[in-house]
């Protein structure tokens, strides 16, 4: 397959992902092989949660949307314009994949299909559905790509290189079990967020979109803020009163109940509005339900710090206070080219 024929395959999987929404599921009869899949697809949406209980609709319908957005031609083109295809020669690609948020290998996935290599597949026990659906569709538009899709269960065999997600803790078995191997081996990661005080209702309520989506389980979900050493909180919790809501998933609540009495039983001071704790802590990974914060003297010295730290670092959400920082609300809606880790994984794939 040539690259224009693979983009308009992913295209197309764009326009079918594009009918499934939170608000409001509508069949698009212009939409190929949907007599086949779409009601399939739909019922899956809804059984998700019982295959993992913090894949609510909600959080699986918001992921299909990005990716609905995400795949459109002039995405894809910006996207792969830079890159030169005619020196790839296929080689089988595994993929290690995070279960951590619905899709959330798909990039990883599309990258290597888009670059005309072959994909092995070890998904997370905690997303073993989704993908392989999208895999089943995109080989209805595509029969190639049968040849070219594998998931496996157990054992990774037969691979050249491999791009493997997980904690720092499993990431040091990978980095030994694929010494010999040309690889991607993401670790734990962290966003966060750095305020002055002058941020308006409406960005602190957009930051609320960066801790809650997904229960605040993915790496690009901001888990500590930066302040000013004498910031009030006060508006900051006005704002983001309207995500109270999340108390109500059991999953969440447990782990806010259980959470808050670990730091009070330790002794430790916390804010807490009924939904969220907020505990001053120099770490950047906080648990579910609460977010860290550190207060700074000055911008100049923060940004040195940030810069120092950067390996564990995802996403900065500011106001344009640091540099290479994004808008409020945008963490959850990357571009194709915005990277994990900040490894271009299409340049890793092309000098295979």
């Amino acid at each position: 397959m040539t690259l224009e024929v693979k983009k308009n395959i992913f295209i197309e999987l764009g326009h079918f992902l594009k009918q499934f929404n939170t608000n409001e599921t509508v069949k698009n009869e212009n939409v190929l092989k949907n007599d086949l899949f779409f009601d399939e697809f739909n019922k899956l949406i809804h059984l998700s949660q019982s295959h993992n209980g913090w894949y609510t609709p909600e959080q699986v319908y918001f992921s299909i949307q990005s990716w609905a957005e995400a795949l459109t031609e002039e995405n894809l083109n910006k996207w792969l314009s830079n890159y030169n295809f005619d020196v790839v020669v296929p080689k089988n690609i595994a993929l290690i994949l995070a279960g951590n948020v619905p899709l959330v290998g798909f990039h990883d996935f599309l990258s290597v299909l888009i670059t005309g290599h072959n994909v092995v597949v070890k998904t997370s026990s905690n997303d073993q559905h989704l993908l392989p659906f999208l895999a089943k569709y995109l080989i209805a538009l595509a029969p190639e790509f049968a040849n070219k899709i594998t998931f496996v269960e157990g054992k990774l065999e037969n691979f050249d290189a491999v791009i493997a997600t997980g904690s720092n803790n499993t990431a040091r078995y990978f980095e030994y079990y694929f010494k010999d191997k040309p690889s991607i081996i993401r670790k734990n990661r962290n966003s966060i967020a750095v305020l002055n005080g002058n941020e308006s209702k409406e960005q602190l309520a957009a930051l609320g979109e960066d801790i809650f989506r997904y229960f605040g389980l993915g790496c690009r979900n901001v888990s500590k803020l930066f302040v000013p050493k004498d910031y009030s909180f006060v508006a900051f919790f006005e704002a983001i009163f309207e995500y109270q809501d999340v108390i109500h998933y059991e999953k969440y609540a447990n782990n806010y109940d259980y959470n808050k009495a670990v730091f009070l039983m330790s002794n430790f001071k916390l804010l807490d509005n009924g939904f969220l704790t907020l505990k001053e802590d120099n770490s950047h990974a906080s648990p579910i339900s609460s977010i860290f914060y550190e207060r700074y003297e000055n911008l100049t010295d923060l940004q040195a710090k940030l810069t120092t730290e950067a390996d564990q670092i995802q996403c900065i959400v500011s106001d344009n206070l640091i540099e290479g920082s994004i808008a409020f609300g945008q963490t959850q809606q990357p571009q194709l080219w915005d990277y994990a880790d900040n490894i271009d994984t299409i340049s890793f794939l092309l000098i295979r």
